[in-house]
């Protein structure tokens, strides 16, 4: 997969993730707490890092930094997305298993396990931190024609307000 292709598979996700947003999450403008966005963006670079070392497989992974994007109401939340391609998509499916049974161990609760909405019906992986302040969305695309396999992961933050003057 080019670096172009993988770039468009990381908005995909991105821009699927920002339309389906996140249910059970903090979304009530009124009732987000006062965050800075980089200490957002840093929080869920984080969170997303622990995640990656779940799959812990022989593969390269997308490089993205966490972006900030609006919720509702003035409030707005941090996304990271990235993509673990290369290795076989037999072993990229073991990693999406080792998520589903690693994150619950590390405190996470499995909302979705099943099919995604695409035509492809994928399989999706949507858990939720136990503090509600986090969502990851995993996704399996297993080889489709010339595209090789890849495991598309998305961790976003619940909402949160931006401090008084800023611009977040």
């Amino acid at each position: 997969m080019t670096s172009k292709a993988r770039k468009a598979a990381a908005c995909a996700v991105l821009f699927c993730s920002i339309i389906s947003g996140c249910s059970g999450m903090n979304e009530n403008g009124a009732d987000a707490p006062v965050r800075v966005s980089s200490e957002v963006q840093d929080e869920v670079e984080k969170v997303s890092s622990s995640i990656l070392e779940i799959p812990s497989s022989e593969a390269k992974t997308t490089v993205s930094g966490a972006m900030i994007s609006p919720c509702k109401e003035g409030t707005y939340r941090a996304h990271h997305p990235w993509g673990v391609y290369g290795p076989p998509a037999r072993d990229l499916g073991q990693a999406m298993d080792r998520l589903r049974s690693q994150l619950p161990k590390k405190g996470w609760k499995i909302v979705k396990d099943g099919p995604d909405g695409s035509q492809a019906r994928s399989p999706q992986i949507v858990a939720h931190s136990a503090d509600g302040k986090f969502s990851v969305d995993a996704r399996f695309n297993d080889k489709q024609s010339d595209d090789p396999a890849q495991l598309e992961v998305t961790v976003q933050s619940a909402c949160f307000r931006p401090e008084p003057g800023s611009t977040s």
